[in-house]
């Protein structure tokens, strides 16, 4: 049988936990570590809508990629969130793991799953960082950044992320026939990079959130950007880490029901 702990110990081997951002709030979120795990639900939030589904589907364990809290909280309200999920978690002895900015910096994590959707190659760490406990060939750090294999225009680039993203609409900044083939890329809200893009001689920054005075510094630039937003970015996350953790559990011998929740939605809508 494999615990709360055990699946904990898998995910640290697929995205080391102490590669998270000092600011994340990764890990384990709720629940009993020693509790027997037979059946995890995987989602990109914790929602009342994944809780739900988690206690009607009777799982023992709800995987996420954004944690139930990002921050300390004074008190718990069962009323609303975080402690109406924590509720349900407690009442229905369901744990709760999220798997945040390490699944994002981690090698072959979600940037790196990101790029390859798209075709980008000779992919590196767009903001590299050292880490004394990986190996020191892994590509380890913020976004990726690395090349088309054939040069194409940022309207056809963009294109090309709606389809395969399935998504309804992006924001393009730049000149629709911009020549790109170096990218740049970070899931999430990557405006904080925006410099560092300006910087890297990449010709588009794909990333999520992106503000109004960001996309005129690179428009000033003559640069190109593509903002996915911040779920289109990271709502793949799902099925990285479903895949993840099951080629994971079924290389330790063992046979874990893994459910992707797919009913999760932007909460933007455009009208």
């Amino acid at each position: 049988m494999l615990t709360t702990k055990d699946i904990l110990e898998l995910l640290n081997i697929i995205a080391p936990f102490d590669i998270a951002e000092e600011w994340d709030n990764s890990g384990f979120q709720v629940g009993d570590l020693n509790r027997e795990v037979k059946k995890i639900i995987v989602g990109l939030d914790v929602t009342m809508s994944l809780m739900k589904e988690a206690k009607q589907g009777k799982f023992d364990l709800v995987l996420t990629h954004h944690p139930l809290m990002m921050k300390f909280e004074n008190s718990i309200d069962f009323n609303k969130m975080p402690g109406s999920a924590i509720e349900i978690a407690a009442q229905n002895k369901i744990g709760i793991i999220s798997v945040h900015t390490n699944l994002d910096k981690a090698n072959d994590g979600l940037n790196d799953y990101f790029a390859a959707k798209i075709g980008v190659q000779d992919t590196r760490a767009f903001i590299k960082e050292d880490h004394s406990s990986m190996p020191s060939e892994e590509a380890i750090g913020m976004g990726r950044i690395g090349y088309l294999k054939c040069e194409t225009k940022l309207k056809q680039l963009g294109v090309k992320i709606k389809e395969k993203f399935g998504l309804n609409y992006l924001r393009v900044t730049g000149d629709m026939q911009l020549p790109v083939k170096k990218i740049a890329i970070c899931t999430g809200s990557g405006g904080s990079l925006t410099d560092r893009f300006l910087k890297s001689g990449a010709d588009v920054y794909i990333t999520g959130d992106i503000k109004y005075h960001e996309a005129r510094r690179v428009e000033e630039y003559k640069k190109g950007l593509i903002d996915v937003g911040h779920f289109g970015s990271e709502h793949i996350a799902v099925d990285l880490l479903a895949d993840k953790l099951s080629q994971a559990i079924q290389k330790a011998g063992q046979n874990i029901q893994i459910i992707q929740f797919k009913k999760e939605k932007d909460p933007f809508t455009i009208v």
